[in-house]
């Protein structure tokens, strides 16, 4: 089972992922929106912004989002560090529940380019 620490570096490698993208998954990611990514198993949630293109992680919070972020994010730890590491298709693991994505409808319409 991945740890807090582990979790959270998935979640830089991810930010610095997207910073560098260019393309439709840059347009994705101009987004400036609230972020929550709830680790299921650990039962904890990173709270940040999607802004300019990263993901900046404010606050690590026990138990589920404490509000409702604009954009809402559930998965296990392990399944966290494996899409970033590449061994677990983010579109897959949506489509079979693996992954919960929550948002607006303008947002996910936006997002569909890293799916």
């Amino acid at each position: 089972m991945a740890t807090i620490t582990e979790c959270r570096g998935a979640l830089d490698r991810l930010s610095d992922n997207l910073a560098r993208a260019d393309g439709d998954v840059r347009g994705a990611t101009a987004l400036d929106r609230s972020l929550s990514c709830h680790i299921t198993d650990l039962d904890t949630t990173f709270t940040g912004r999607l802004a300019g293109g990263r993901i900046e992680v404010v606050d690590t919070v026990a138990g589920p989002p404490p509000s409702k972020a604009q954009i809402r994010l559930a998965m296990t730890g392990d399944d966290l560090v494996a899409m970033v590491g590449g061994e677990l298709n983010f579109a897959k693991a949506w489509a079979s529940g693996r992954v919960r994505l929550e948002a607006g409808f303008r947002d996910l319409l936006k997002l569909r380019s890293l799916l």
